[in-house]
């Protein structure tokens, strides 16, 4: 390992804990035997582990035959799960190098929302009066860049089930304007909540290095991206939709002033559409199966109430097995909203 540390998955889901990180060097979900041999190295890092995980706090232990130190520092989710477990081993009167930037989230998709750990908002480079542990979805693409992997990634947030897995390298626009390579990994999982089964991605993103000089670290999809804000009209607002739920994935502009399609921890369960026009909205998304489809739609407003809004969608193949919609809003003022 040449005194380095070693990121370690345990996002559990029946599947043992895996490395997807050597120092700053990601790996791809690889045995810890692959790294660590055989030895008494691989005992030692297996049952640091499992005591971080089992206690959720750091861990130290020396080897049986005094030989060699092991640390283990926990990556928790908001929630309090690990994620993750930070491990270094070394002789005893080694001293361990600092550890890099790692930090752990959730998408939870049977509920629409995500969650971050304080450590991922410093890799974020949020500020304590910015930071929000639990957001709606589509607000984690507002760092991340889209790339060629942009996709894969939104596909993986509408089909998902228990055991897919996805990694890849994001640029990472940070708060403070820096940008950064991203190393995420995450397995989605079943999670018993409040009495129901729910589906969630659980997952660690690792900082590794300047994004620039990163050469895993895609290149934005410029092209792309200037040919759709080519496209962009006044007053139109463009993002990607979740069919199955009618949810945003992912703004393609700037979000329509005045809808409120952040999550709201006051109001978690707020309705996003108005109860009158949930049948318009089904009928849009069902009517893209034969192509192109309009509609308006009353939504949730910031502040209360609601905004009226002319929909234009049409369907978007994310990969060969999922679809999503491209909604075109364009707010239609009323001179007053019915309630």
């Amino acid at each position: 390992m040449s005194n380095r540390w070693l990121l370690i998955e345990t996002f559990g889901g029946d599947l043992p804990p895996s490395i997807i990180g050597v120092g700053s060097t990601p790996k791809r979900m690889v045995p810890l035997r692959s790294v660590l041999g055989r030895g008494r190295s691989l005992r030692a890092v297996e049952e640091i582990v499992a005591e971080v995980t089992e206690s959720g706090r750091a861990q130290e232990l020396v080897t049986h035959d005094g030989g060699r130190r092991v640390l283990g520092y926990p990556l928790h989710s908001y929630r309090g799960d690990v994620h993750g477990v930070w491990v270094w081993t070394g002789q005893v009167d080694e001293t361990a190098p600092e550890r890099g930037l790692a930090g752990a989230w959730h998408f939870n998709l049977s509920t629409d929302t995500i969650g971050g750990s304080d450590d991922l908002l410093d890799l974020y480079g949020v500020e304590p009066e910015d930071r929000q542990t639990e957001r709606a979805t589509a607000e984690a693409f507002t760092r991340l860049v889209p790339n060629t992997d942009d996709a894969a990634a939104l596909a993986l947030l509408i089909r998902s089930r228990p055991g897919d897995e996805h990694q890849a390298v994001w640029a990472i626009r940070r708060d403070d304007g820096e940008m950064r390579a991203g190393h995420l990994s995450c397995r989605a999982v079943e999670e018993l909540r409040d009495g129901r089964v729910e589906v969630v991605l659980r997952g660690i993103t690792q900082d590794i290095g300047p994004a620039e000089a990163t050469p895993a670290a895609p290149p934005p999809v410029v092209l792309e991206q200037r040919v759709l804000e080519s496209m962009a009209r006044p007053g139109e607002h463009r993002a990607l939709f979740n069919l199955k739920n009618l949810r945003i994935l992912r703004w393609i502009d700037q979000p329509l002033p005045g809808l409120h399609w952040t999550l709201d921890p006051a109001h978690p369960d707020a309705r996003w559409i108005h109860p009158d026009d949930e049948g318009v909205a089904e009928q849009i998304s069902a009517s893209l199966r034969t192509g192109r489809t309009t509609g308006r739609l009353r939504m949730a407003a910031e502040g209360g109430g609601w905004i009226t809004v002319d929909v234009l969608a049409n369907i978007v193949l994310l990969d060969q097995h999922t679809t999503a919609g491209l909604f075109t809003l364009r707010r239609v003022e009323q001179p007053s909203e019915r309630p």
